[in-house]
């Protein structure tokens, strides 16, 4: 269910992109749009996963320094029949974790030394469970070209709103109708991307939870996890960048109320109570 709504989401996020350019500038416009996303992603694919390690200064831990890691990391690589992944650890004391990496053959997992400290082995091992999960399932790969064309979209619409109200002076009857018109459906077409987008990041996160909770071989190892993380998250806030908030484990972003539909996670709660769900079945 998760796969096929992936599927609809990013294709639903491709027909915006190819509207929003036929919109700037008609079929030209339309390839435009589609090219310059995919150079977009031909270096997001290649680099992406270089740049995000460097951004959270995470360092490559050998077996020698972190041998139980390694040891959990591998179990579960070898289960999930995947290369085994580079192991990093995070010089932070928030709890948190991601995996990156353009394919299971070039991936990575990082982990604070905050989780390090904050979860006992059965838990930890249910995170990295749910991150090798996404390595295995290419989530990385996908949540980061449904950023990078969501990022196009809103970059074209911010160019064509620019244009629209600066590129001429004819501003009387049809001119001002059309400037009205280019400024809301671009805004709308803006909205509308990131919508989809979260949306794909969410049906993601479910899909690792699954998958992250059948490969550890106990769904309430991830769930007491969460809780966990949920909390020391809130009380130790990391300092991250919003483009890379969906990479992690939990939400390094606080958000309430109407905040909470623009976040790149399920409520924690929904997803402790179907990994609670999956246990008693």
């Amino acid at each position: 269910m998760n796969q096929m709504k992936t599927f609809i989401l990013m294709a639903l996020l491709t027909i915006l992109l190819v509207w929003i350019g036929s919109l700037v500038g008609g079929r030209n416009g339309a390839i435009f749009a589609l090219v310059f996303a995919g150079v977009m992603n031909f270096g997001v694919y290649w680099f992406s996963d270089r740049i995000v390690l460097k951004m959270y200064r995470a360092q490559a831990a050998t077996e020698a320094e972190q041998p139980g890691l390694h040891r959990i990391v591998r179990e579960l690589a070898l289960r999930s029949s995947i290369p085994m992944p580079k192991v990093y650890v995070i010089p932070q004391d928030a709890p948190n974790a991601f995996a990156t990496g353009r394919n299971p053959q070039h991936a990575a997992v990082a982990v604070t030394t905050g989780i390090m400290k904050l979860l006992n082995e059965e838990e930890l091992k249910g995170v990295l469970a749910h991150e090798l999960s996404h390595i295995r399932h290419r989530d990385i790969l996908i949540g980061t070209i449904a950023a990078t064309i969501a990022g196009a979209i809103s970059m074209i619409a911010s160019m064509a709103r620019f244009g629209a109200m600066f590129g001429g002076d004819d501003r009387e009857g049809g001119g001002m109708a059309q400037l009205v018109a280019m400024l809301v459906l671009t805004t709308i077409a803006s909205i509308a991307a990131l919508l989809i987008q979260l949306a794909i990041s969410r049906s993601r996160e479910y899909l690792a939870d699954e998958g992250g909770a059948q490969l550890a071989g106990n769904p309430l190892y991830l769930a007491r996890a969460l809780a966990k993380l949920d909390a020391g998250a809130k009380r130790i806030p990391m300092q991250v960048n919003p483009s890379t908030a969906h990479m992690f484990i939990v939400s390094p972003l606080t958000r309430k109320g109407v905040q909470g539909l623009f976040s790149t996670h399920p409520p924690i709660e929904e997803r402790i109570r179907r990994l609670e769900q999956m246990a008693r079945r």
